[in-house]
């Protein structure tokens, strides 16, 4: 959600605007090559889950594909249905879903932050910020991980220099 991170994937990806996909919540339970959990929605009557809407050209799906692990651990689904804040109209969007989770997996320091950076970027609220804060996540102490590094410059784009203020609720 982190627009510095999507840009570096998709440079042409313009922001639509805040969704909602209801019957559904945000885990952190699929597994990644590290072997932390990143973020999935999973089925789930008794939830709505924000997020961010953008817009990708087609011509960019490839190398959004490759990033988000597509036919490797996540599905890429055409049809998910979401509902627009500004307006309150339900689209048809395209969104990835882990295809298998582990709810004992839990994510890396620096990924929570990205997650918790895009949902203040993007004003998604304040239940769901606390909703993140709550994870539990792991230190990732590999500085030379390049997802690490990769997260650690959008976050600095964003002017966010401290990865933990934004897990502790300090920005």
């Amino acid at each position: 959600m982190l627009p510095a991170r999507l840009v570096a994937r998709c440079p042409s990806a313009q922001l639509i605007g805040v969704a909602t996909t209801h019957e559904f919540d945000l885990e952190f339970s699929k597994r990644s090559k590290d072997g932390s959990g990143k973020a999935t929605l999973v089925q789930s009557n008794d939830f709505a889950t924000p997020g961010a809407l953008f817009e990708i050209p087609k011509s960019e799906l490839n190398a959004l594909d490759r990033a988000e692990g597509a036919g490797s651990g996540y599905d890429r689904l055409e049809s998910f249905s979401v509902q627009l804040r500004q307006n309150s109209e339900k689209v048809t969007a395209t969104t990835y879903i882990a295809s298998l989770t582990d709810v004992q997996l839990k994510p890396f320091d620096w990924y929570l932050a990205l997650v918790i950076a895009g949902t203040q970027h993007h004003t998604l609220g304040e239940d769901h910020l606390r909703k993140l804060r709550l994870h539990e996540h792991v230190i990732d102490d590999d500085h030379t991980r390049k997802s690490r590094q990769d997260a650690m410059k959008a976050l600095s784009l964003h002017k966010h220099h401290d990865h933990n203020r934004l897990l502790r609720n300090s920005e």
